[in-house]
This record gives structure tokens, C-alpha cells and sequence, in this order.
């Protein structure tokens, strides 16, 4: 067994996959082609369902199954309002894990969870919200930095990473945001992390089904590209967005501004506004990913994008990563390099 396996042996032993590697699950990308590649290479592939109905993700389900005998998890928004009916999908097609994201998770829906068999992960943006969700049964903690693409909270992984390691230690910890390097794994499980969490470098990968010209803005970008949105109207809150710098950047702020108008004048009223801010994120990211319009849609990246220079197959990503992190711990195992200079 090498360093790496001991390091991660609980994050394994957890997904029930070869490697302590987690996709992040990213809307219109995280599909059946991407989860199975990412599973059958050593991974732990996640589908996202984000807005999907029961009979959708069902079938994205069914379809993911058809293409890998290896563990794949679901990823569920605790806002959906057919939360319970994609639970009941899940239990039915026996998935081994669910991962809930976008806020506190109801009783009622862990306890169906929990009924299924299946292995229970969320997002914890704080230690103390961490130690709620443990209490109230959750199988396993993710904790999600800033640097990371899409949605994001407001402190980095870094600073997170060190108020909830040490005081985490019922469950397994798996740590996401700006992953792009083997050597940044082989840290974070010496710091105490079971495992991680990538999406950006899968996103632009050969299986991905992501749009030629989105890849191509990934491999053009650099970390300082990928900005994230900034609120203008406190009575409109948004979670904000990290994504590559476009014309769509800039629409979003006039959107708010626009919304903003709206419901000054009677308009609108706050509850419309808020949603109609969060149908403007979907339908742009839907421009760039699928459309293919990286100017007017939302290029949803970490800030590990700069390190993504080419299209790379699944397997061959997991491999270089795993090997990249095999060799930094064989280096401080060996200890420092010294330099010699002559007398």
C-alpha cells in the first residue's frame, strides 16, 4: 500500500471507489457520459440533478447504470420542491450516495435517505453547521471553498479546511475548491481531509459533454479570469457566482439593476425578483454549456481553470493527478532537498 492509499483509505472505503477523487456535480454537465468515465476510471462520478423531475432523473439515472457497475452518487437541491419524489427515485434504483446541496437539509429528508440505505453527504459552510449536520446523522461532510466555480460562500478553502478538520473527526471530510494538482490532494489528506473534490479540470475533459467552444475558454483562461458576481440590490440577494469574465458578467449586474427597477415601480414583487435572478443564472448557464456561447452565457469556473491547457481523457486526468500526489508525498517522506554549494 502506498502513502497515498493510507492517506486516503477512509475517503475509499467511504465512495467505495480505487481513489479518494469526488467530481463535483455541475449542472448540464455532470451527466451519464462524464459520472460513468469519472466511476469506471477510479473516480466517484456524481450526477446533478438541479432542476430535473422525478422522471428525468430517473432516467439519468437508469442510463448511468447501463455504462458503469462502479459506486456513483446523486446530488439533490434541498430547495426542490419534488425533494421527497427524487429521493424515492434514488431508493429505487438502490444509488449508494446522496449528496444535498443549497442549504439545510429537512428532517424528513434525511430520514427518507437514511431509510434507503444510502450513504448521506452534504455541504457545510461553517464548523458549527458541520457539527449540526453530523448530529443529525449525515454520513460524510463536504466542504466547499470560494476558489471553487458556480455557486460559492465567501471564505476559501483554506480558512475552512483549518476551522473544520480538527474538530470533524466522526466522518469522513472531503474538501473542494481550486483542486487542480496532485500535490494540492496529497496536502490536503496530510492536513486531515479524506478526499476531494474536483469539477473544473472533469468539466473540459474528453467525456465531457460540455460545448467545444466552453472547453476552449477554459484552456484560453487564467485563475484571475474567473471572477465571482457581485451583488447590487441587498433586498435581492445572490448567492454569488464564480465564472469566467464575459459580456454575460456584465449583463447579469444589468439584470439586477433591471429587476431592481422593477420592483421599485410595483412591478414585481421581492419574492418574483429573486426568482426571476436565479432563472437568469440558469438559462446562462444552459447558453454556454449546451449553446455553446461563451460570450453572452455563464462560463462557470474555479479558479483552478488555469491550470486546464488541453483536453484530457477522465482516465488519464485521475492518473496524472494520482501520480502527481504519489510523488509529493514520496518527497517529504525522503525529506527536503538540500542544495549543495561548493566550499
Amino acid at each position: 500500500m502506498t502513502r497515498l492509499d493510507d492517506l486516503s483509505a477512509r475517503g475509499r472505503e467511504f465512495l467505495g471507489s480505487r481513489h479518494a477523487i469526488m467530481a463535483g456535480a455541475m449542472t448540464w454537465v455532470s451527466e451519464r457520459n462524464l459520472v460513468s468515465a469519472i466511476s469506471n476510471a477510479g473516480g466517484f462520478g456524481v450526477i446533478a440533478c438541479g432542476s430535473m423531475t422525478p422522471a428525468l432523473l430517473d432516467g439519468e439515472i437508469a442510463a448511468t447504470k447501463a455504462l458503469t457497475d462502479k459506486p456513483f452518487g446523486v446530488n439533490l437541491i434541498t430547495l426542490h420542491p419534488q425533494m421527497m419524489e427524487l429521493i424515492a427515485v434514488c431508493a429505487r434504483h438502490r444509488v449508494s450516495h446522496i449528496v444535498l446541496a443549497g442549504g439545510l437539509p429537512s428532517g424528513a429528508a434525511i430520514e427518507a435517505i437514511k431509510a434507503a440505505g444510502a450513504k448521506l453527504m452534504c455541504f457545510a459552510p461553517t464548523a458549527a453547521l458541520a457539527k449540526k449536520l453530523v448530529r443529525s446523522g449525515v454520513d460524510a461532510i463536504v466542504i466547499e471553498g470560494s476558489e471553487a466555480g458556480g455557486h460559492i460562500g465567501p471564505v476559501s478553502l483554506g480558512v475552512l479546511a483549518q476551522e473544520i478538520l480538527p474538530v470533524i473527526r466522526d466522518v469522513p471530510v472531503f474538501v473542494a475548491g481550486g483542486i487542480g494538482r496532485g500535490a494540492a490532494i496529497a496536502a490536503w489528506l496530510e492536513m486531515g481531509a479524506s478526499g476531494v473534490q474536483l469539477g473544473t479540470r472533469f468539466a473540459a475533459s474528453s467525456e465531457s459533454v460540455a460545448h467545444a467552444n466552453f472547453k476552449k475558454a477554459f484552456f484560453r483562461a487564467s485563475a484571475r479570469d474567473a471572477v465571482a458576481s457581485v451583488q447590487l440590490d441587498a433586498r435581492l440577494p445572490v448567492i454569488p457566482v464564480r465564472a469566467l469574465k464575459n459580456a454575460g458578467t456584465e449583463a447579469f449586474t444589468a439584470k439586477q439593476r433591471e429587476i431592481a427597477e422593477q420592483v421599485d415601480r410595483g412591478d414585481l414583487d421581492l419574492a418574483a425578483g429573486q426568482l426571476a435572478i436565479e432563472h437568469y443564472w440558469a438559462g446562462a448557464l444552459r447558453r454556454a454549456v449546451v449553446d455553446g456561447d461563451i460570450e453572452n452565457g455563464s462560463v462557470m469556473a474555479g479558479q483552478s481553470v488555469g491550470m486546464v491547457t488541453k483536453e484530457q481523457g477522465v482516465a488519464e486526468i485521475i492518473d496524472e493527478l494520482v501520480a502527481e500526489a504519489e510523488a509529493a508525498l514520496d518527497t517529504r517522506v525522503a525529506g527536503p532537498v538540500r542544495l549543495v554549494t561548493a566550499a
